[in-house]
């Protein structure tokens, strides 16, 4: 996949798409700028029922699956695993806190397939307190550090965007790690 590639939802695929409104039934979310808007049932989460549901706002943030999209129609998304009704192994749902990143729809892939990525790695054994990720392969990227606080989320998403705009290997992610956590003092 070119670094450049759009973003084009397929069945199966995990996205971090950001909640536009609601309806009665539905949640209206934002994928990319290249696709219509999704829709996310208002039970499709983890032992959602009418009052147990979430109560998402404009510009939440959630974690799902797309479960199908064809050209022209509404995609259309979920937070539990259809066969299980749970939201696990992906930890699917809404995402609290945190920030999310842009990054090139190829540089997603390869982080959700841990190739080519020692990045994740590095900052993991750095950061007090470590980090959640939650990676879309529609190019967006959530990082929360709740005991390194802001400046760990944004050391992450430096790493991560400059990772992928300069296309750095393994061992030049390495240094470049360890130069934005020294820049920062969280080391």
């Amino acid at each position: 996949m070119t670094p450049d590639a759009r973003y084009i939802p397929r069945a199966g695929d995990l996205v971090i798409a950001q909640v536009r409104g609601s309806s009665t039934d539905f949640f209206h979310l934002y994928i990319n700028s290249h696709s219509p808007q999704a829709l996310l049932p208002q039970l499709a989460f983890e032992g959602a029922t009418k009052k147990t549901r979430p109560q998402l706002k404009a510009n939440d943030m959630v974690y799902a699956k797309v479960v199908s999209a064809q050209k022209n129609m509404e995609t259309e998304l979920s937070c539990v695993n259809p066969s299980t009704g749970k939201s696990d192994p992906d930890g699917l749902g809404p995402l609290h806190g945190g920030m999310v990143f842009e990054v090139s729809v190829g540089f997603a892939e390869r982080l959700l397939k841990k190739q080519g990525v020692a990045i994740l790695d590095e900052l993991g054994g750095k950061l007090h307190g470590g980090f959640e990720i939650a990676v879309g392969k529609n190019g967006k990227v959530w990082v929360d550090c709740p005991e390194a606080g802001v400046q760990g989320i944004c050391a992450v998403g430096r790493c991560l965007k400059e990772t992928d705009e300069r296309q750095l290997q393994e061992k030049e992610q390495k240094k470049l790690v360890n130069k934005i956590v020294g820049d920062l003092n969280l080391g």
